[in-house]
Parts: C-alpha cells; structure tokens; sequence
C-alpha cells in the first residue's frame, strides 16, 4: 500500500478488529490504517484463518500486535477472547466487526431453496456475533468509555440483491443490533454504526455469485465510482476517532454515491441499446423484456 497522510486521530488508542483475513479483506486494511494513525491494534479471527489466510504478516505490520483466536459464533471463545485482550492490553477504545460468511451463498443454492441450518449459521456468524462481542466486550469492562464499535454491512440489508442471497438477512440483523444496542452503550458514551460499503473484491465478495457484474453495475451506477477497502478503511478511521463522538446507531453509506442514486446516463443509454437491440438481448438473456410503449 502506498505510502498516505496520517493524522494521528487514533493516537494513544486501543482496539480490536475482528475479522482480517488478507490483504484484499477491509478488516485487514481497518487494523493497518487505525495502526498507522497510532492506535496499538489486537487482531482476531478463527484458528483456519490463521492457516489460510496472512494474519501473522498483519501482525508484524501492526507492531507485533497480539492475535487472539476466537470463534465469534460461540459464547465461551468471545467471552475468553475479551478475557484474554484485557491481560495483554487492558480495556479497549474501539472494535471492529468485519465477519460474515455464508455457506448457501458458497454453495448457490437459490433463496428458496436455502438450507435451513447453513442459514442459521449464517445469521449467526454475520450477524449475532456483533451482539455476542459487544456483550461480551461490556461484561468484561473490556471496552472504554467513549469507545466506539463499528460493524461492516451492505445495501442488500435494505434492498434486494438477488445473488447476496441470506446475507442480506443478515446484514439486516447486523443493523438492527447496532440500533437496538446504541441508546443501551449511550450510557457510556460508547457509540456504535454500521458502514455500508461498496461492493468490494475481497474472498468473501468475490465469492458471490454474479459478483463482477454487482460491481460493474455499481461502478457505473455511483457518481464517484465504488469505495475500495483501503478507502473505506481511511473513512472508518473517523468513526473510530473523537472527531465522531455525537454519532451512533447510523447506518452510513461509503458507496460514492451509489445509495441516493435513481440511475446515472451510462446505465440509461446501456439499457438502451440492449432493449432495442434483439440480438443482443437474446445474448445476455433479455429477449422477453422489451421497452413499454
């Protein structure tokens, strides 16, 4: 990653991120730009993703920051996890949620032919496990006063995606916890938002079907084009800083513009063109959808 501006809006913080996984994942650039603006970093995730992925480069890139493995799907790892964090660094200023996984999506099994288990494994890796952290995070006082908590989601919670599949589901959970927790962390000054972001290529996002075109579609659609994850890290840092202190419970859209968007020209005149074009719409499976007169 080229080298950028830092500003030291983390400096003499500490947090946790969930999730990282490699150099493509937003968990990953979240840890190395709250690093570089001086936070000390602890960086968690599930023992395959230590043999899978490149936390432990992470690590030595974030000053030798601890890794704690956790699977944030289950109570005791999430409550040993905090445990663990405060005998190595004490309570934390901010956490990170960047976790979600679905099995149906992996497989491409439609939406109405979801397993029934896999779904529920899915809404409870990507979006349970926000509650199951900041719980857990609150019951081990390992989370600051004035801290902040952010969790990643995307525009599919609230509109249909046909290929995002159960995980728009639960992404909608992942904001409704946000919510429903703000006023409760608000006690403490804790704040909590969700970042609705452009889709992006990392493993996961790449591994939806159809995922080349979403992200055309939406390149084409935003006025500034789709946010990367290092740009959605830089935004992110804001909301882990004090310059965010009066701001909870928002679901905040780093999609260039994508989310206030009817249509742009590029997509008018695309639709156009295969709409009244016969054979090209036959090729792309659009011969039964003709312009209304």
């Amino acid at each position: 990653m080229p080298e950028k501006a830092h500003y030291g809006l983390l400096k003499g913080k500490k947090g946790i991120v969930f999730g990282p996984l490699d150099e493509s994942s937003i968990g990953w650039q979240i840890a190395l730009h709250a690093y570089r603006e001086g936070a000390e970093i602890a960086i968690s995730n599930v023992a395959t993703a230590l043999r899978f992925g490149n936390i432990e480069e992470l690590a030595l890139l974030c000053g030798n920051a601890p890794v704690i493995v956790c699977d944030a799907s289950r109570n005791e790892d999430v409550d040993n996890c905090f445990k663990e964090l405060k005998e190595k660094m004490g309570a934390v200023d901010f956490i990170v949620h960047s976790i979600g996984m679905s099995q149906n999506i992996r497989k491409q099994l439609p939406y109405e032919e979801l397993n029934y288990e896999w779904f529920m494994r899915t809404l409870d890796v990507s979006g349970l496990s926000l509650h199951r952290i900041v719980s857990y995070a609150l019951k081990n006082d390992a989370i600051n006063a004035g801290g902040s908590i952010v969790a990643l989601s995307y525009i599919a919670s609230q509109r249909n995606y046909w290929t995002y599949s159960d995980m728009g589901d639960a992404k909608s959970l992942l904001e409704s916890i946000a919510r429903s927790y703000g006023p409760r962390l608000a006690k403490r000054a804790i704040r909590i938002n969700t970042v609705s972001q452009s889709p992006t290529y990392t493993k996961a996002g790449s591994g939806i079907p159809g995922f080349e075109k979403m992200y055309e579609y939406s390149d084409l659609m935003s006025p500034l084009g789709n946010a990367s994850a290092e740009e959605c890290a830089e935004y992110t840092m804001t909301l882990l800083s004090d310059l965010s202190r009066k701001v909870t419970m928002q679901n905040l859209f780093h999609d260039g513009g994508y989310s206030s968007m009817g249509a742009t020209i590029p997509m008018i005149k695309l639709a156009h063109e295969v709409l009244n074009d016969r054979e090209l719409a036959a090729r792309v499976g659009l011969d039964d959808v003709s312009p209304s007169t």
